[in-house]
């Protein structure tokens, strides 16, 4: 399990957060997918809209789907913050997370415009968490997502 939490943490480094490019032929019609590998892991983040989005991120080990996330995020409060300043704050905050080695919340990040939190029930295994911007006080920007081993 380690050594797949370890792919997990570094796949999503290396893609969203590292500004890897969005492959030019997505898996789906429509659809944005930044894909990662090493060794036996294969991970793809496949994700459709901009400011207000759905996605699901799988990693295959040995071309067996293994682990999945889930996720839907949205902007708020358009007047607070619109879709690239919080894609800035999030890649910045999920930048310092897995600066940590690890991808699950309890987890905060102070920004110019005010607080990034992330907080998730379970482990790798099986979770569920809330993603949230915060600009002055207020909610600005949510993102829900939730998954976990896939078994056959």
């Amino acid at each position: 399990m380690r050594l797949l939490e370890q792919f997990i943490v570094e796949a999503k480094a290396a893609c969203y957060v590292g500004g890897k490019v969005v492959e030019p032929r997505a898996s789906r019609h429509g659809a944005h997918d930044l894909n990662y590998a090493r060794g036996a892991f294969r991970y793809l983040d496949s994700y459709f809209g901009g400011t207000d989005f759905i996605g699901q991120e799988v990693v295959w080990k040995d071309e067996e789907p293994v682990w999945a996330l889930n996720y839907y995020g949205r902007i708020l409060d358009p007047e607070g913050i619109d879709g690239q300043r919080a894609g800035n704050i999030i890649q910045k905050a999920l930048g310092a997370l897995y600066q940590e080695g690890r991808f699950l919340g309890g987890f905060t990040f102070q920004h110019p415009l005010g607080e990034y939190v992330d907080e998730s029930v379970g482990d790798a295994a099986s979770f569920q968490g809330i993603e949230r911007i915060l600009v002055g006080g207020r909610l600005a920007y949510r993102l829900d997502y939730h998954g976990g081993l896939i078994k056959p």
